[in-house]
């Protein structure tokens, strides 16, 4: 089962950068058209630029729904394979983490119908994906501070959702800075559709992560007999959590909704990114096991 896990990962990550290729065809492909025109018993022929064919988009959104569910048979074969949720380590986390914002994108993407947003989520999720190459994959023994599956399960798992969730509402506020609100681009979802996406994604996430953030307190009293210690990961979430609680105060002011929504969206997402990998990665802490 753990070679099984293995195998879907590298087709995840193959059909990500397939899904990444095709939603940017989508989003900004062109090709040359040639028209024939017969007047006055002439014939003319007339080129012009014109969109990629719609399968493109259609075959794009398909891809998305492989990769997520490639991802979820290789968490599912994991899981089996180590006896515990899968996401004890960096390797197992961000494959939950692509997983997870995959399949986000391709719910919300089929809420509100605008495809050209795949062109900057999909990216992300190619990014988790890459990034997890890098990490070793080998199925490891729990060290003891993770050794609560009920809480290993939960906890981490309202992370997953949270950052999966904002994971869209970094890509919507991405392209809202590029749209502009004078709706700058055609090829582009309209700035009003993209503030809502925004704020939609936000609104599923931000609890998630208000509701992993207390799972972790609960937990670490358990684990170390305190439920909050300023260590690195638990500062840098808090910090994560409260650009968000920001982000939704403000937005609720007319003149910080848009530019100014979609700039904190951004700074939100990135102190997600500064929590899951450099916190992890590089500071150390009570959390600093991520099997690398």
């Amino acid at each position: 089962m753990e070679q099984l896990s293995i195998n879907m990962f590298w087709l995840a990550l193959a059909a990500a950068a397939m899904a990444t290729l095709l939603y940017w065809g989508h989003a900004f492909g062109v090709r040359l058209a040639l028209r024939r025109l017969a007047t006055n018993g002439q014939t003319l022929t007339v080129t012009s630029w014109e969109r990629l064919p719609a399968s493109i988009g259609k075959a794009a959104t398909l891809t998305t729904w492989l990769v997520a569910a490639f991802l979820a048979a290789a968490l599912v074969a994991r899981w089996r394979a180590a006896g515990h949720a899968p996401w004890s380590n960096m390797w197992e986390y961000t494959v939950a983490f692509a997983g997870g914002s995959s399949l986000a994108y391709a719910v919300l993407e089929r809420w509100y119908g605008q495809r050209t947003l795949g062109a900057f989520v999909q990216p992300v999720v190619l990014g988790l994906l890459a990034a997890a190459a890098f990490f070793p994959s080998e199925v490891q023994p729990l060290v003891p501070a993770l050794r609560n599956e009920p809480l290993l399960a939960a906890h981490v798992a309202m992370m997953v959702l949270a950052y999966s969730a904002l994971s869209v509402s970094f890509g919507s506020a991405v392209v809202y800075l590029i749209q502009g609100e004078r709706n700058r681009f055609s090829r582009l979802p309209r700035a009003d559709v993209l503030d809502e996406v925004g704020y939609r994604s936000v609104i599923v996430g931000f609890p998630l992560l208000a509701l992993g953030i207390a799972l972790g307190a609960y937990w670490a009293n358990l684990a170390w007999g305190r439920y909050w210690g300023w260590d690195p990961k638990e500062t840098s979430s808090l910090v994560t959590w409260l650009v968000y609680a920001g982000y939704l105060h403000m937005r609720g002011l007319r003149r910080w909704r848009g530019t100014r929504s979609a700039v904190l969206l951004v700074v939100g997402f990135l102190a997600v990114l500064f929590t899951y990998f450099a916190v992890n990665l590089w500071v150390s802490g009570l959390h600093s096991y991520s099997g690398v």
